[in-house]
């Protein structure tokens, strides 16, 4: 990815949230990964990462216990173990022992249902399989604490025991010597300490030749002698053979070890690799759990539809001292590609530009974001900024050269697929002049067709977006009654400084205002109010001209709608002369029975000239009838109007003979499978008729949302009594279509007593509903026979 200047971490203060990464991990090597941590521009790896840190996220909201521990690199002791014939020492076999416990820890944590909830969690560790017996091996050397176990070979035990009963003649023989000697007041006040391994008593100068034994040393004063006594020689002797013979055989020890753990050197630099992974995993999600960040919608190309985003830090800071982040919207799309923000200094401008910076580059580097779910947010291939004093030393570069510069190199570099951010646009020259420059440059990266945020004061910079397409004006809004900011934006309006409010609150001179006041001219102040109010006008008439191709939208699904109905209840009125025909049909059919005893009869009476007019006179009237039903049933199923859309894989359909809709999933030969709620239907493609879309039921750029809305605001009551069948039928059906897209659980329908009309209706009306569990009357006092509770 291309970041323009070197240092924009530091500008956009990502920086601070890699090191907040950093303190999150468990191990070096996460430290180290954050520490080099790039954007990416793939969208697919982006998206992969984003949903591995969203359900390691969810693991920590629902406190499911992910097990983790601190862990240290093992390359090296890896690439010394490879080596033949090289023993690794207890430090390195413990740092391979953490690594396994880890892994094993997290194999075992992906039960099947984990399995089923955290899939790209999973993932991670999908293809590695976990061998047990490779940390049997270690711990069967190693204690939890590190230490080589007693019984970590026969020989070990073996020499351990005589070492602790050697030790224990050691201590009867120094109890013994001790009494004696310090009865005689031959000893120091401490008794006794170690000198090059071996134990010693602490004797005075004067004395120290009465003890017969080596003198080991003597203290820095000289006035104390550290003395072996002779009697203690031999079993010294024998504890430090024991302890050599316990160093070599804890050297085989290891060496045997070492030799059975060559063999996996690749395998435990997979299981290194694993929990490195879900260590940077781990971290992302810790941070994003107390940012509050969630995974906007992806969108794969230059895109903003920021919903209450907020800057990461800020929120941070302000969260520890108990206050308030006001949050923003942004919306940037083919048409208003640039934001120019202006308002009044210290209302916001800059935080808001860096916030959108800052939250593009943490979405390009995996990280979750302070924005709500259903935001969208795209890729970019550049990201371009200029924040703050440039100036540089250095290159003997002034602020404005170097704020030129960069200018330079953006639009040498910039095209569709770049986000520019630069704050206070134009600034650190004459005005004039470097308002000239800086619409020039406003007007090379809009015809780039770059997106960015940028701040300015400048009125021509406003005038600028407001005549050209491409630029939005966006304002930071003040508070004049307060003279304070509100650090809310609006988009679609430029803003004003508010430096005469802002100059009267901090009490500066009145005469020093008067003055100023008329320096500026009534005309400056006035193209001011006039830009302003010639941008309302224009967003009016855009919110006006977005209403009415919203209507006329609903108007062409609504003679949609009404067409369809007319050509249901043609099919409808068709379908039941057919069922009617068809009957009649079935009862010629069955009076065939009757039919052949007639004609019995008549032969039998000789009468043949009769038997064949009363034949014939039958078979014409089957045979309308046949030709009446194939007529009925080509019209009904045969005859499909030219506007009818085929059917075809994830249309939304309807049941010919019902109300019934669903969106088709697989056709097979003349067979649909139909999703219909939470079923999942075979229907004949013939009995299937393509519908158009739900209607929208609002003007709101919120429309799509609706839904979830509708949802939330689902009243799991209705109330039946005093309409007509047709009326209740209606509106019952309804409140339980609505019911079940709500997902509601238990409803009630109050319907009277009466002469149980409506009751039946109700009943009738559930069993055409699969997904009712259970109907039934409540208790008197609730409303007994007159209310009827249904359990989806």
């Amino acid at each position: 990815m291309n970041l323009l200047p070197k240092d924009i971490y530091e500008k956009l203060e990502f920086d601070k949230v890699l090191a907040l990464l950093q303190q999150e991990c468990s191990g070096e090597m996460g430290q180290a990964y954050f520490e080099n941590l790039q954007p990416e521009t793939d969208l697919k790896s982006i998206e992969i990462k984003l949903k591995q840190t969203k359900e390691l996220k969810l693991v920590l909201e629902k406190n499911d216990k992910f097990p983790f521990a601190t862990y240290y690199p093992i390359d090296e002791d890896l690439r010394f173990l490879a080596i033949e014939g090289y023993v690794l020492s207890v430090e390195s076999l413990q740092r391979l022992n953490a690594i396994l416990l880890i892994f094993r820890d997290l194999y075992r944590f992906f039960s099947p249902v984990r399995r089923e909830i955290y899939p790209n969690l999973f993932d991670i560790i999908r293809h590695t399989n976990y061998d047990n017996d490779l940390s049997k091996e270690i711990t069967r050397v190693i204690d939890d604490d590190g230490n080589i176990r007693s019984d970590a070979s026969p020989e070990l035990v073996r020499i351990r025991k005589a070492t602790q009963s050697k030790m224990r003649e050691m201590d009867a023989v120094y109890r013994k010597l001790i009494g004696e000697f310090r009865q005689k007041g031959w000893l120091a006040d401490n008794n006794e300490t170690l000198r090059n391994g071996r134990r010693v008593l602490a004797v005075p100068v004067e004395h120290k030749r009465k003890i017969r034994g080596i003198i080991h040393d003597e203290s820095t004063t000289g006035r104390t002698a550290y003395i072996e006594p002779e009697a203690a020689i031999d079993v010294n002797n024998d504890i430090f053979d024991l302890e050599q013979e316990e160093k070599q055989e804890i050297y085989r020890i290891l060496r045997d070890l070492s030799a059975k753990l060559r063999p996996y050197c690749p395998q435990l630099a997979d299981y290194q690799a694993v929990v490195f992974a879900y260590d940077i995993v781990l971290a992302k999600a810790r941070l994003a759990f107390k940012m509050k960040a969630f995974m906007p919608q992806l969108v794969n190309a230059p895109h903003f539809g920021i919903r209450k985003g907020r800057h990461p830090l800020l929120y941070l800071k302000n969260k520890a001292a108990g206050k308030e982040t006001v949050p923003f919207n942004l919306e940037l799309f083919k048409d208003n590609r640039i934001l120019l923000v202006s308002g009044p200094n210290a209302g916001g401008k800059s935080v808001l530009m860096k916030s959108v910076g800052l939250l593009q580059v943490m979405l390009q580097s995996g990280l979750l974001v302070p924005v709500h779910e259903l935001s969208e947010m795209g890729v970019f291939e550049s990201i371009f900024a200029h924040i703050g004093d440039s100036q540089s030393l250095e290159d003997d570069l002034s602020t404005y050269s170097s704020h030129l510069q960069n200018m330079k190199a953006f639009l040498k570099m910039a095209n569709e697929h770049t986000l520019v951010l630069i704050d206070e646009f134009g600034s650190g020259t004459d005005p004039k002049i470097g308002g000239a420059i800086a619409e020039a440059i406003l007007r090379g990266l809009n015809e780039k067709k770059v997106m960015g945020v940028i701040t300015t004061h400048y009125g021509n910079l406003k005038m600028f977006a407001y005549r050209n397409q491409g630029i939005v004006n966006g304002c930071m809004n003040f508070d004049r009654d307060n003279l304070k900011p509100t650090y809310k934006m609006t988009i679609g309006r430029p803003g004003s400084s508010y430096a005469f409010e802002i100059a009267t609150s901090v009490g500066l001179d009145k005469e020093v205002l008067k003055y100023a006041k008329k320096r500026i001219g009534e005309n400056e102040q006035a193209v001011d109010e006039l830009l302003v109010d010639l941008q309302n006008e224009k967003q009016e008439y855009d919110d006006k001209l977005k209403e009415l191709s919203e209507k006329q939208s609903l108007l062409e699904k609504l003679i949609k709608q009404y067409d369809d109905q007319i050509k249901d209840v043609e099919f409808r009125r068709k379908k039941l002369k057919l069922d009617a025909k068809e009957f009649e049909l079935q009862k010629t059919a069955n009076a065939n029975h009757e039919v052949q005893r007639l004609l019995k009869e008549l032969k039998q009476t000789q009468n043949l000239e009769q038997t064949k007019k009363l034949v014939h006179s039958i078979r014409e009237e089957q045979q309308k009838l046949a030709n009446e039903v194939t007529q009925l049933n080509d019209d009904v199923y045969h005859s499909t109007p030219s506007v009818e859309k085929p059917i075809e894989v994830g249309l939304l359909v309807k049941m010919r003979s019902g109300n019934a809709t669903g969106r088709i999933e697989s056709l097979d030969k003349k067979e649909a499978m139909v999703l219909m709620g939470d079923m999942r239907v075979k229907v004949k493609i013939k009995d299937l008729v393509a519908v158009g879309e739900p209607l929208t039921a609002a003007f709101s750029p919120t429309t799509k949302h609706d839904s979830i809305n509708r949802s939330a605001n689902f009243d799991a009551k209705t109330d039946l009594r005093g309409l007509s069948m047709v009326e209740a039928d209606r509106i019952l059906e309804a409140f339980l279509d609505n019911a079940v897209v709500s997902s509601a659980n238990t409803l009630s329908i109050v319907h009277g007593k009466g002469n149980g009309v409506l009751r039946k209706l109700v009943r009738q009306k559930l069993k055409e509903y699969k997904s009712v569990k259970r109907a039934f009357h409540p208790e008197n006092a609730e409303g007994g026979d007159g209310v009827t509770i249904v359990e989806l």
